[in-house]
């Protein structure tokens, strides 16, 4: 029910174990370190996770773990200085696990920008939404990025996070069967930048996961973006420092 693949109900345990809980729950591991480091060293991505349709007691949507709300329990637990953590989630559905989770939670900000028209449309969920932006139906690469130069700031200047949690899903991108918005990679690149660049500016530590996204292309512009962001300096590598990095 949680992964929506009905034949999985008559596979063995193990197989189900090894072949996609165990995954999973690497992923899982991966966002609460990412969120780990980048109060160490101001920014981490883990090349997984987002799942976020996924609560403290229940999944759906593909997502069987509560990596973000893990990470943010985590970091407020376990991590010195973290007081306040802001949530931006720009993957094209509803990311209504997390707001479940943090529904009356003060020291955490919603940040959410979504398809109005798909899945989870949960209405519960939305009432913890700090700043909702509701999209429509083949919103393209102009619409979106206005909304992020504009929301964004005005986000941070409300809240003043200790540290960012940014669920960058993918299946915004045009011809995306599920997210059905009309995102290039371009634009997709760019939201990145965006968002990095907004934050560190402040600087605030911030840490990405990859989240959702349902083409062949997803790991291609996720890495074009990853490598856009080291270019411009906005995920400084230590060499960074060094003249003779190329």
């Amino acid at each position: 029910m949680v992964v929506e693949v009905p034949p999985l109900a008559i596979v063995p345990n193990y197989i189900v174990q090894n072949k996609m809980l165990r995954p999973f729950r690497y992923q899982t591991g991966g966002t609460i370190l990412a969120g780990k480091l980048a109060m160490e060293r101001g920014w981490a991505i883990n090349i997984g996770g987002g799942f976020h349709h996924c609560c403290s007691g229940e999944g759906g949507g593909f997502c069987a773990y509560a990596d973000i709300t893990l990470s943010i329990r985590f970091l407020f637990q376990r991590v010195p200085g973290v007081q306040k953590v802001m949530i931006v989630d720009f993957d094209a559905h509803q990311g209504n696990g997390h707001e479940r989770d943090f529904m009356d939670d003060d020291k955490v900000y919603i940040m959410d920008m979504y398809n109005r028209w798909i899945y989870p449309n949960d209405i519960k969920a939305k009432s913890a939404i700090n700043m909702k932006i509701e999209l429509d139906v083949h919103t393209g690469d102009e619409t979106y990025l206005r909304h992020i130069r504009r929301k964004l700031p005005e986000a941070l200047d409300e809240f003043h996070p200790d540290i960012v949690v940014y669920n960058a899903g993918t299946d915004v991108l045009m011809g995306d069967p599920l997210g059905i918005l009309d995102i290039t990679d371009q634009g997709v690149i760019l939201r990145d930048e965006l968002v990095f660049q907004t934050v560190r500016n402040r600087n605030i530590p911030i840490f990405m996961v990859t989240s959702g996204g349902y083409q062949r292309n997803n790991a291609q512009v996720i890495a074009d973006s990853i490598l856009n962001l080291r270019a411009k300096h906005l995920i400084p590598h230590a060499d960074d420092n060094n003249d003779d990095d190329p």
